[in-house]
């Protein structure tokens, strides 16, 4: 029995979500990376002393915050806490252990009290570069895509480990934006464990572990309630989508309700099989996007933790999109891996239409862009998304230029064009692009820009419904399918372009579906 009485426990929680939305601000505020400064593409999270999360930021994105829940425990499985002391802080970026892709380093920095280990605080960001092929879905196995780097120690006892150090350094093409962004990361971490131990001197505690049980516990017997609610048995769902050099994916989900347990089941079983190209997609993101999924539907005020994250299970074949083996390229990872909902979304419809909305205009569409500035400096911009339209809501029309799932926004023009040699020259809602209906989907929008650096300059470019569009739901109309045009030319290609001093990019991002006959 908890000697926490509810209103003790709503002040502590009240303290940890602080705390870890602190961790979030203070990332944002020290992060050399527009993506991490503006866009918010990151996740901070509080751990127990065994790696499970408990409290989330309010901010991030779920395809960094969901997969650095496993992140933590698979970096204590291989650093085990007997071989931690203070100043400690681990790292890695290996795609099955994270985020997916290379790019997303996370971080996790034990909190000692009085030499005893309480927990951990945790983040995971998109860094600018990280060597190799970069943001785009070219590279043809996993080890063209950049610099791997395994479960290690990033600082150790408080000093820096100077080999993985220069390691890192000499195989990225910006390394002061790079180890800008891990300072930034490292004092967040720093601060979360000050912030935690503040905390336990207030409230007279050697620990926190119970209440990271009883908040723990507390939001697991609440979700597996939300879940008996529902019909049992099993339902389908399905959604198709092209994806940069024309293939088109399908991802299929039989979503099994098991009332007696308080469980959910997904089951990928059918979905389209692995990727040459960089869009697979590892099982921590899979899971990552349908938990989410879920957790909004279910009951979106519990804390998402690993209490309310036990009672959903992901499965998927190994011979599928999203389970990828190694070696498969992963780098796009987020062109498949932002398509998952929609089938689940399409099942849950058969059983809460009043909860579910329509497809909408899919994955963002990412932008990198590698050259020289006039001076011949190399320059690498800092992956900048655009999303299409959000399909309609049950009861609302959908967000125009707003994505879901992911949640980031975009990096403001003004900041590019302050960043990298970059001229925009278009930036407007394509209006009409959203699907017709009861409630109308969201529209995209158009893109125009071109380098103003004189030089060549390369293009990773991962667009997706070029071909099709995002499907109505319930009868209604879908989305129009999106435009890439260089130089007035479609083009969709899965690999980096080189591109001419004065080509002009024009892109026109997807509609969302529409829902409901009007």
């Amino acid at each position: 029995m908890s000697k926490l009485d509810g209103i003790e426990l709503e002040i502590m929680w009240s303290n940890l979500i602080s705390i870890v939305s602190e961790q979030a601000r203070a990332l944002q505020r020290i992060a050399f990376s527009p993506i991490v400064r503006e866009a918010g593409d990151l996740a901070t999270a509080l751990f127990d002393a065994e790696a499970r999360m408990v409290a989330q930021a309010v901010t991030g994105t779920p395809g960094h915050i969901n997969s650095l829940a496993a992140a933590a425990g698979n970096l204590v499985g291989i650093i085990p806490p007997e071989e931690l002391r203070p100043g400690d802080i681990l790292i890695t970026n290996d795609p099955w252990m994270s985020a997916g892709h290379f790019f997303d380093i996370t971080l996790l920095t034990p909190i000692f009290r009085k030499d005893k280990l309480i927990g951990y605080c945790g983040s995971t960001i998109h860094h600018t570069d990280i060597g190799g092929y970069g943001v785009g879905a070219g590279a043809r196995d996993i080890h063209e895509e950049g610099l791997w780097i395994p479960p290690l120690k990033l600082y150790e006892r408080g000093e820096p480990n100077e080999t993985l150090h220069d390691i890192i350094r000499h195989n990225v093409r910006t390394p002061n934006a790079i180890f800008g962004d891990l300072a930034a990361q490292v004092s967040s971490g720093k601060m979360g464990g000050e912030r935690l131990n503040a905390m336990c001197d207030r409230y007279e505690l050697d620990d926190i572990e119970e209440l990271a049980h009883e908040v723990m516990s507390r939001a697991e017997e609440a979700t597996r309630a939300d879940i008996r609610k529902l019909p049992a048995g099993t339902y389908h769902g399905e959604t198709s989508f092209d994806v940069p050099g024309g293939d088109v994916i399908t991802l299929k989900t039989a979503l099994t309700i098991d009332t007696e347990l308080g469980e959910i089941l997904v089951d990928f079983a059918g979905s389209s099989g692995p990727s040459p190209h960089g869009i697979n997609v590892v099982p921590a993101y899979t899971h990552a996007y349908s938990t989410f999924t879920l957790r909004s539907i279910l009951n979106p005020d519990l804390p998402n933790n690993a209490g309310s994250l036990a009672p959903i299970k992901v499965t998927a074949p190994q011979e599928c999109i999203v389970n990828a083996q190694y070696p498969s390229p992963v780098n796009a990872r987020h062109v498949v891996g932002m398509y998952v909902p929609f089938p689940i979304l399409k099942a849950l419809a058969q059983i809460v239409p009043d909860k579910v909305l329509a497809e909408g205009s899919g994955a963002v569409w990412t932008i990198q862009i590698q050259g020289r500035n006039k001076d011949n400096k190399p320059f690498t911009s800092s992956m900048f998304n655009y999303s299409g339209g959000m399909g309609a809501r049950a009861d609302k029309d959908g967000l125009s230029a707003t994505c879901y799932p992911t949640g980031v926004s975009a990096v403001p023009v003004e900041v590019l064009e302050a960043s990298i040699p970059i001229e925009f020259t278009r930036k407007e809602l394509a209006h009409g692009t959203g699907g017709s209906g009861r409630f109308k989907g969201g529209d995209g929008q158009y893109i125009g820009f071109r380098m103003r650096s004189g030089n060549e300059w390369l293009l990773n470019a991962i667009p997706s419904r070029l071909a099709s569009g995002a499907e109505g739901l319930f009868g209604a109309g879908g989305g129009e399918p999106g435009q890439f045009l260089i130089n007035g030319e479609d083009s969709s290609e899965a690999k980096k372009l080189a591109m001419q001093a004065d080509d002009l990019v024009l892109m026109r991002t997807p509609g969302g579906g529409g829902s409901g006959v009007a």
